[in-house]
């Protein structure tokens, strides 16, 4: 049925005085609406949440494993299939997003003489300028060591000049083809070394090898450094833990299943459970991807303990380890279920900016 003219007439009237969007905002843009009090629409409120950008270089010689490790963390390669990977020419910029709203501007620098020599000359200002973390990487079998050593130097006299409260983390790399016998004192003779070529900057040290979990203990101690709000989830996560009554509560990025919180109740024998659990799901959801399905979760039980792997927030798993056999898996399962939306909240970095949009 067509309406008539009056009706048109009357509800135009209705809608009220125009409101323009703000200088420079198109139309329909969020953080604008029409005033409208006849109108009975719902109106919800719309979350803005800050992206916090960290500005990551990843350094080092040619060959020494740096774009092999990117590709193994943050786009879901497996070990043996970084083979194929090709050489890095000049700058590699890529945008890693992680817990959502905080964002790694990763530069993978290329490690030829060429390149390097580039970057504290002519690149070196914008290479080096609004640096938040240094990755260097170290091939430990490398027999150019001193050079190596030389160009690590050049990379802290620039991060000094340029961004002196920058990160820095060294990376020994490729321990794997260090006799097992010789791999700490190997890499304790590294680690001295690069702590006192790194004065008056502090570096921390890892070993690493894309073979075995050592990859993700560094990786996830990295990032966890990132993490704005990481020791309010801290507190969140253990609260958590003791009003359900778990050994033991483990929170993982969702994209690349690297450790960014914990909390343990009860003692555990395994120092290097996180980085191996991190590995073998990664593993198994790379599997899963592969049969076009999806892993959502998992539940492990013996006579000892039951664990359990599930979707916790848009950007975290979270494991829960029991070993009360009198809680049942559902008791367990509802838990996790509730404390969903509370963590949802605590990864934004800022507190949430609102804005009325009709729907």
């Amino acid at each position: 049925m067509e309406e008539s003219d009056s009706e048109k007439t009357t509800e135009k009237e209705n809608l009220g005085p125009r409101m323009d969007p703000p200088l420079g905002e198109p139309e329909g843009s969020l953080g604008w609406v029409l005033p409208n009090t006849a109108m009975k629409k719902k109106v919800r409120r719309v979350r803005y949440v800050k992206t916090m950008k960290v500005k990551v270089l990843l350094m080092g010689k040619s060959g020494s494993g740096k774009t092999s490790m990117r590709s193994i963390i943050f786009a879901n390669y497996i070990a043996r299939d970084t083979r194929r990977l090709g050489a890095t020419i000049d700058v590699e910029h890529s945008h890693v997003r992680f817990l959502g709203n905080l964002v790694l501007n990763l530069w993978d620098c290329g490690g030829q003489d060429t390149f390097m020599e580039n970057y504290f000359t002519s690149q070196r200002d914008n290479i080096f300028r609004n640096v938040e973390v240094l990755i260097y990487v170290f091939d430990v079998e490398s027999r150019e060591l001193e050079k190596d050593m030389h160009y690590y130097q050049s990379c802290l006299e620039a991060i000094l000049q340029n961004s002196p409260d920058a990160k820095i983390f060294c990376l020994v790399h490729k321990m794997d083809l260090v006799q097992e016998d010789q791999r700490d004192l190997i890499f304790k003779e590294r680690e001295e070394d690069l702590r006192r070529l790194s004065r008056p900057l502090e570096c921390s040290c890892f070993r690493t090898s894309i073979w075995d979990e050592t990859l993700y203990k560094a990786w996830s101690s990295i990032v966890y450094q990132l993490i704005p709000n990481v020791q309010q989830l801290e507190m969140n996560l253990r609260n958590f833990a003791e009003i359900i009554e778990a050994d033991e509560v483990l929170l993982f990025e969702r994209a690349t299943f690297l450790v960014i919180s914990h909390y343990q109740c009860k003692e555990q024998r395994d120092a290097h459970r996180f980085e191996k659990i991190s590995n073998i799901i990664k593993q198994f959801k790379l599997s899963c991807s592969k049969l076009a399905a999806s892993f959502q979760s998992m539940e492990v039980r013996n006579s000892n303990f039951a664990a359990f792997i599930d979707i916790f927030t848009s950007n975290t798993y979270v494991m829960v380890v029991m070993s009360d056999p009198s809680i049942p898996s559902a008791a367990t399962l509802i838990n996790i279920r509730n404390a969903r939306k509370h963590f949802e909240k605590l990864e934004r970095v800022d507190g949430p900016k609102q804005c009325l949009l009709m729907r």
